[in-house]
């Protein structure tokens, strides 16, 4: 499973999910589904214009769990 850490992030630099959208262009469905965890998929663009944004890298947003 792929845990999205994106909702510790956001609460750590307290930053809302309307922000998030407007600042990176990102759809405010599609962050919400990565904060709530419950997206199936998502596109490379979207993880770029994310860790971009948060200044964070792919390790740092997604882990691996068993």
């Amino acid at each position: 499973m792929v845990k999205c850490h994106l909702s510790r992030i956001m609460g750590e630099r307290r930053l809302k999910i309307a922000d998030v959208a407007r600042d990176t262009g990102i759809n405010r469905g599609t962050i919400t589904r990565l904060y709530n965890e419950t997206a199936t998929r998502i596109e490379l663009d979207v993880v770029e214009a994310l860790c971009k944004y948060l200044q964070v890298g792919i390790a740092d947003l997604y882990e691996l769990v068993d």
